[in-house]
Parts: C-alpha cells; sequence; structure tokens
C-alpha cells in the first residue's frame, strides 16, 4: 500500500488523484485541508482522506506530492517537518530540486511535471531525477519521461506550456471554421481528427524528423505549400519560438535567484 500525501489540492493534484485511483493499483491518499472544496469531492468520489492540517498529512504520509503556487513554497516548508525516509515531489514551477532540499531539510526531493490529461492517464509525465519510487508511482499516469537536469526540466516545463497553447490554437482553428459557417460540433471534430493523425502518423514514422514529413505534404504547388507561405510571412512559428524563449528565461532567472540565496546563506 503506498500512503501518499497531498499538500495542496489544486486543479493538477486533483486531476493526478484521480488517475493514480484508476491505475495505480493500492494507493491511500491523505489531502491537506488547503483547496477544502476540491479535497472533499476526492474524499467522497476516491475515498481520500481529508487530514487536519498539513503536517497531518506528512505524519500519515511515506511519499509527499506538493502542489502550491512558487511564492507560497517558502511558508508552506515552515509548516511542515518531513522525516529523512520520506521522497517529496513537488509539480511546483520554477523550483530547483537543490532549493527543495534547502527548504524542506530532506535529500529525497524531485521534481515532476505532467499536464490535465493525467486525469485520463495520457499526460506527459516529467520526472527528474531518476528515482524508482517516484517513476513507478507516476508511470499510470501517462508517458515517463526521465530527465537528467534541472534545465533540461526546465525545458520540459516549456514543452508543458506548449501544451496549454495548443487549446488555443485549437480554438482558433474550429473558430475559423465557424466563421465559415461549418456546424460547431463538426468544425470541432474536423481540427482535432487532424491533429490525431498528424500525431498518429508521425509516431508510425519515429525516425523521420518533423521538418520532413511536413515537406512531404507541403510539396510544390499544393494548397498545403500556399498556406505554409502565408503563415512564413506572418513569422508564425517564430512566434511560437519567442513564446517558448519567454518561458525558459523566466524559469532560468528565478533557478539563478535561488542559487544566490542558497550562496548567501552559506557565507553566513
Amino acid at each position: 500500500m503506498i500512503k501518499l500525501g497531498i499538500l495542496g489540492v489544486g486543479d493538477l493534484t486533483e486531476k493526478m488523484v484521480r488517475g493514480l485511483q484508476r491505475d495505480a493499483g493500492e494507493l491511500d491518499v491523505f489531502m491537506s485541508p488547503r483547496g477544502r472544496e476540491k479535497a472533499l469531492t476526492l474524499a467522497r468520489d476516491c475515498g481520500c482522506r481529508v487530514m487536519p492540517d498539513n503536517q497531518a498529512v506528512v505524519d500519515a504520509a511515506d511519499i509527499v506530492l506538493v502542489g502550491v503556487r512558487p511564492a507560497q513554497l517558502p511558508e508552506l516548508a515552515k509548516q511542515v517537518t518531513l522525516r529523512h525516509d520520506q521522497t517529496l515531489i513537488s509539480v511546483v514551477s520554477g523550483v530547483s530540486v537543490a532549493e527543495l532540499q534547502r527548504l524542506f531539510g530532506i535529500d529525497r526531493c524531485g521534481r515532476a511535471m505532467l499536464s490535465y490529461a493525467a486525469e485520463i492517464n495520457r499526460s506527459t509525465v516529467a520526472v527528474y531525477p531518476a528515482d524508482r519510487g517516484v517513476e513507478a508511482l507516476l508511470h499510470p499516469l501517462g508517458n515517463l519521461i526521465v530527465l537528467a537536469s534541472d534545465t533540461e526540466f526546465e525545458l520540459a516545463t516549456v514543452s508543458a506550456c506548449m501544451n496549454g497553447w495548443f487549446y488555443f490554437l485549437l480554438h482558433d482553428l474550429q473558430h475559423w471554421l465557424i466563421e465559415k459557417e461549418l456546424p460547431s460540433e463538426r468544425a470541432r471534430a474536423l481540427v482535432l481528427s487532424s491533429l490525431e493523425d498528424c500525431l498518429a502518423y508521425a509516431r508510425h514514422c519515429d525516425t523521420s524528423p518533423f521538418l520532413d514529413l511536413g515537406r512531404a505534404i507541403a510539396t510544390p504547388g499544393t494548397f498545403t505549400e500556399q498556406g505554409l507561405e502565408m503563415l512564413g510571412l506572418h513569422h508564425a512559428n517564430a512566434a511560437w519560438g519567442a513564446a517558448c524563449e519567454v518561458v525558459f528565461d523566466a524559469l532560468l532567472t528565478r533557478s539563478e535567484r535561488d542559487f544566490c540565496l542558497d550562496t548567501a546563506e552559506m557565507a553566513l
């Protein structure tokens, strides 16, 4: 029986619990009272237990999952004392393993990045560092990718942001079809099916670069090429790259600030 404690019951951790309860085997989940409405719903739907405070969650758990916002993390760390035989998993963006170790006072700290698709066990599950216990727990939630450094993990965080951006792209494509008087449900079905086609064929041709797959379709004289040229004129691809850069820079800036704080404290 895995005893999982959750500090911060938000949208993502709620979806993780639902996915884990579906496919993770024997699991006992203890939740903090923060996010009480979601916690009570999970208690009703999944048999989770809402504890009186954060320390009670920690005391009951073998693995502690932290899902608060970055600004709330230092205060949370002051409220709890973890045992050295426990493992902490953070889904808090932009907080390095070293910073987690400093805040919570234990060595076994790891990071995980997932999407809302964890609820249906189809998420990307990025993990750092490698840890068999963490990987075994989270693997049922989707496609596990173990990363080799905090920097790689920040890149995975950018990739997770892409996941959110894709919904806006899907909306824009569907909306264009609707404006041309295609019924909403058929516009949605066409956009989703086109994306699924692309993903399925890219996975089938797993050794082919994405660019080569696109060029094989957008050959000279085709309508696909004509539309691609217009995307180029509007610098659409550059905009995607710029969005990635601004998020990555923000993550690195936070990591550098954490490092400076750690260095300053060591000098005292």
